[in-house]
């Protein structure tokens, strides 16, 4: 079965998130977070990987690790990837892999925001519940 159109879903519903008003601040439990590893991998062709760790421990409906890397001043942002989760309380890694324009993204420091949200099934129609965000600047390496 393919996950492409849940992970279509859920950055679709991110997206409307993000365009519909202010910042959504998701308050985590001390039992879920979302990190990021300093290191990201950046190919000629534009492809990056990156990664990191996530906890979670209760859900309804599918859960993502989503991703997105920026280099630009006006803030824009690529995505990148998305990978299923597993909210059982432990600590497991995550990588996603995705390719931005090849002249968008450069070796070097980037923003990166990754973001742990389930997409729960409350209403009939999966609406995103945000378990953990965090932000942080990364070295992207060329490979």
């Amino acid at each position: 079965m393919s996950m492409r159109p849940a992970l279509h879903a859920a950055a679709g519903a991110a997206a409307l998130l993000m365009l519909s008003g202010p910042a959504v601040t998701a308050q985590a439990a001390p039992s879920e977070s979302v990190t990021v590893d300093p290191t990201g991998r950046l190919a000629a062709d534009g492809t990056v990987t990156l990664s990191g760790t996530y906890r979670c421990a209760d859900s309804s409906g599918p859960v993502f690790v989503s991703s997105s890397v920026g280099q630009s001043s006006d803030g824009a942002r690529h995505g990148i990837g998305g990978t299923r989760a597993v909210c059982d309380g432990a600590e497991h890694s995550w990588q996603n892999t995705g390719k931005a324009t090849p002249n968008d993204l450069a070796p070097g420091t980037a923003h990166v925001e990754a973001t742990l949200m389930e997409l729960r099934p409350d209403t009939g129609l999966p609406l995103p519940r945000f378990h953990a965000v965090h932000q942080q600047d990364v070295t992207l390496t060329q490979i």
